[in-house]
């Protein structure tokens, strides 16, 4: 188990800085998710770490071994990329063997050490295949076991569950999960997707414009946001944001209660979300909020209700959490 630190990390590409004195620390055996829209620098920041990017300013150390001028080969780090790079003329075994057989490593260690990982992931009965004969879920796995099969001091994974449809993120997820338990491999999950954050990290990063903006564990994230911005990109729905004079009053849709008491309101749209009813409705001074509501509320479009909340939080005029 390997701990990782960025230090005031700068990339930039041209007149665009897609790293801007970024910072960031990661514990030994640590799965932390960095989370972030596109554009925000997430896969520049993984690419910085494995050398693939050059550092304009800043310091990547592993164990307290600078690492910011070797090269990618020299940091023992492996890499998942979106789109799997698998070898399409080797079988899965050479596949997941190739970085192991590059480093010269004796072929009976080699087969021991494909042999477990494939197991650990499912996949020994598809060492005689080929990627095209292989399933995306797959794929992915094949991609995960190349990484992790000689137990690198860090692993980088970037979006390597964005081209799964839903039912296939939410098992690949949780191989990821049981497998980076179970080696203690300290790894960073790079993702757009907040549900995937959310289940997979002891914590999550989020980045905005370059820069970690915040960091923390799903809990404190989702109840503790440092911004506006964090607030708005954590959540499904996202929390509520009403002004209030210079600051702005943060609202979970599962605080808002409707009832007989609070402020009047009307309902302006309901989506019926099968566990759970999710309502749009107008307060009278003119915002709509959202509000989550039981699978069986019994209104309609149109009606008349009261809208409180039960707890809120406020942030200052230049969207920051005021504590």
């Amino acid at each position: 188990m390997s701990r990782l630190h960025v230090s005031d990390a700068t990339v930039r590409f041209g007149a665009t800085v897609a790293l801007d004195a970024c910072s960031i620390s990661v514990e030994p055996g640590e799965l932390l998710v960095v989370l972030g829209p596109s554009g925000c620098g997430k896969s520049t920041l993984l690419r910085a770490i494995a050398g693939l990017a050059p550092l304009d300013t800043g310091r990547v150390t592993i164990d307290d071994r600078e690492v910011t001028s070797l090269p990618p080969a020299a940091r023992d780090v492996s890499m998942v990329f979106q789109g799997y790079a698998l070898f399409p003329h080797l079988d899965v075994e050479r596949n997941i063997g190739f970085g192991l057989r590059a480093r010269k490593v004796a072929d009976a260690e080699i087969a021991s050490s494909v042999a477990e990982i494939a197991s650990a992931l499912g996949i020994d009965d598809l060492l005689t295949r080929r990627p095209h004969q292989l399933s995306g879920g797959e794929r992915q796995r094949v991609a995960l076991a190349r990484a992790l099969v000689r137990a690198p001091a860090l692993a980088l994974l970037d979006e390597p569950l964005a081209s799964l449809d839903a039912p296939l993120r939410v098992a690949a997820r949780s191989e990821i999960a049981r497998l980076q338990r179970m080696r203690g491999t300290t790894m960073l999950h790079v993702t757009h997707d907040q549900a995937e954050a959310m289940a997979l990290g002891d914590r999550i990063a989020i980045m905005r414009g370059g820069r970690v903006v915040q960091i923390g564990t799903p809990t404190e994230i989702y109840e503790h946001p440092a911004s506006t911005f964090v607030a708005s990109f954590v959540g499904n729905p996202p929390m509520n944001l009403l002004p209030e004079g210079a600051d702005t009053l943060g609202i979970r849709p599962e605080d808002v209660r409707l009832g007989a008491e609070g402020a009047a309101a009307r309902i302006e749209r309901i989506e019926r979300m099968g566990d759970h009813t999710l309502l749009a409705v107008r307060i009278d001074d003119g915002n709509t909020i959202l509000a989550r509501a039981a699978r069986d509320v019994s209104l309609s479009v149109g009606d008349l209700t009261h809208v409180r909340w039960d707890r809120a939080l406020r942030f200052d005029a230049n969207g920051e959490a005021l504590r």
